[in-house]
This record gives structure tokens, C-alpha cells and sequence, in this order.
């Protein structure tokens, strides 16, 4: 599940995608139009400027900005700065793997492979968008993504009498 840090996080950085401006916006400017608590987003954007996500200004016109353009800044690098793995149980972790403790071998376990699976589905979606994505003008251009194995599973179409 996508934590509060990470939803604040990524409406603070559609504003910032949105902003035409080289310079940088302000930390309250950021807040307001995300409609984000300014203490806790101002410890977010530290955290990605930390992580190389955003460059930052000190000082009267200090600020925020992206550090890369909007279409090159992947949703996945921001959830995996923010809440870590993507993948629902740490066994089936590509980054932040660490075996379960009662498991007496991995490579033979089916839930581990099971969760391998949704971990793979959840960064297919996540590596194929961008903060760009987020922004109202991209809104109406957003592909759907399709099933990428052959034996994905599919949604049956209804059948009228």
C-alpha cells in the first residue's frame, strides 16, 4: 500500500512537474498547491533532494526543483526512496531482498514465487511512468498499460442474452 509520505510526495512533485519556471518554488508554494502539511512535506523533499530527486535553494527565492526533467524522474525510483521495496514480502525483493526467518528454503518456496509475480506487475506499471505522468495536462495522453506475459490474466468480456 502506498504510504501517506509517498501520496504527499508525489502530488508535491506533479506541482513541481507543472512548474514552468526555472527557478525554484517555495517550500509553503509547493504545500499549498499540493495540498500537503508544509512540516511533514518539507521533511519528504529533503529526503529526495537527499536521494538526488530534487535540487534545492537556500534563501529568500530558495525552493525546490526537479533535478532532472519530469519525463525522466520513474515512479518507482520515488516509491522505493520513500517506502522501500516494492515487492509485498522482503524474500521476493529485487533491491532490499532479506530471506524470511521460518523459511527452509527459499528457491522451493510457491508463495515467494507468487509474490514475485505482483512485485514484477507493480514495477512494470511504476518503471513505465514518470512524474510527467502525473500532471493535468498528460492526464487525457496516459496509455494503459497491457499484460506483458502471454499467460497474464485477462478480464472476460460479458456476454449479453
Amino acid at each position: 500500500m502506498l504510504s501517506q509520505k509517498s501520496r504527499y510526495a508525489l502530488r508535491a512533485l506533479a506541482v513541481l512537474a507543472e512548474h514552468d519556471d526555472p527557478a525554484p518554488l517555495s517550500i509553503q508554494e509547493i504545500a499549498t498547491r499540493a495540498d500537503a502539511p508544509r512540516k511533514f512535506l518539507e521533511a519528504i523533499l529533503l529526503e529526495l533532494r537527499k536521494d538526488g530527486v530534487l535540487i534545492s535553494a537556500r534563501g529568500k527565492l530558495g525552493g525546490y526543483a526537479l533535478a532532472a526533467p519530469a519525463e525522466e524522474i520513474k515512479l518507482s525510483r520515488i516509491i522505493r526512496a520513500l517506502d522501500g521495496p516494492l515487492a509485498p514480502i522482503a524474500c521476493a525483493s529485487l533491491y532490499f531482498y532479506q530471506p524470511c526467518a521460518d523459511c527452509p528454503d527459499p528457491n522451493a518456496c510457491t508463495t515467494r514465487a507468487v509474490m514475485r509475480e505482483v512485485r514484477d506487475a507493480v514495477n512494470e506499471v511504476l518503471d513505465a511512468r514518470t512524474i510527467a505522468d502525473l500532471t493535468p495536462d498528460r492526464a487525457g495522453a496516459r496509455k494503459t498499460l497491457k499484460p506483458s506475459k502471454p499467460g497474464s490474466p485477462k478480464v472476460p468480456k460479458r456476454q449479453g442474452r
